[in-house]
């Protein structure tokens, strides 16, 4: 599929998801079948949707509730006529290029890892916790590499149960105990960007991935998570002059055919 074919081929897909919201508004809002209905991995749909439509699913549905309502309409009433607002073609906007990025074939790696329970911003004492597990096991070293992997959709998700993992890469004869586990993080086709700034801005990155990137690339991603390497010490350097590599997964050429 040829980029600008890419780009009306997602903004279809996210208005096939606003028509299903509008024909079941009385249904609770089930963000893996509407993943479904845009042909979207579930790890990145919540991401796209809102980078594209400009608004979260659950902001769609309250906006058309309330339009229902203005309207006076019965939800019988409502279904049978489809929807209330025209869905139209929805832009990708066209902005500044704000990262460069690459196309890696990453190898896979294996890491040990800690899960943190709760809003991702709050995992930084977890690092904290699992490199002080690798430092007295002797498993730090200047080769040695940080990942985080956040598996959950933070508007889907309440803050205190959202799932994500600290990891550190580790040799093949690594043994863990206690809460450590290992991890195998697969290689594979990725879309690679570098952040600089502070951790708190990564949403903004994210969101350009979405919006401006994905649907022009002509790619597909991969049914796993986004998952993020920090290539610098942030303990030994200022908030400004973090670096943190950005790795979205691709689907395999020839199988992005899900969204067709």
């Amino acid at each position: 599929m040829s980029k600008p074919d890419t780009t009306r081929d997602y903004g279809r897909r996210i208005e096939r998801v606003v028509a299903f919201i509008g024909a079941h508004l009385d249904d609770p809002l089930d963000l893996g079948r509407l993943a479904e209905v845009a042909c979207f991995s579930p790890y990145h749909f919540h991401r796209v949707y809102r980078a594209i439509a400009g608004e979260t699913t659950a902001d769609t549905l309250r906006r058309l509730r309330l339009h229902r309502a203005a309207y006076g309409a019965t939800p019988a009433a409502y279904r049978k006529r489809g929807r209330l607002v025209s869905v139209g073609p929805i832009p990708v906007t066209q902005e500044s290029l704000m990262y460069e990025v690459s196309m890696r074939e990453l190898a896979p790696v294996r890491l040990a890892a800690l899960r943190h329970v709760g809003p991702y911003m709050g995992i930084g004492p977890v690092f904290e916790r699992l490199s002080a597990w690798a430092g007295g096991r002797g498993l730090i070293g200047p080769s040695t590499r940080a990942f985080g992997i956040y598996y959950d959709n933070p508007e889907a998700v309440p803050a205190n149960q959202l799932r994500s993992d600290a990891g550190i890469t580790v040799g093949p004869q690594v043994e863990v105990d206690g809460d450590v586990r290992l991890i195998d993080l697969a290689g594979g086709r990725h879309a690679v960007f570098v952040h600089k700034g502070p951790y708190a801005e990564l949403e903004s990155a994210y969101r350009w991935a979405c919006k401006q990137w994905l649907p022009q690339s002509g790619e597909e991603p991969a049914d796993r998570p986004c998952f993020e390497e920090y290539l610098n010490d942030c303990r030994a350097l200022p908030p400004a002059e973090w670096l943190t590599a950005i790795c979205l997964p691709l689907a395999e050429r020839g199988r992005s055919a899900m969204a067709s």
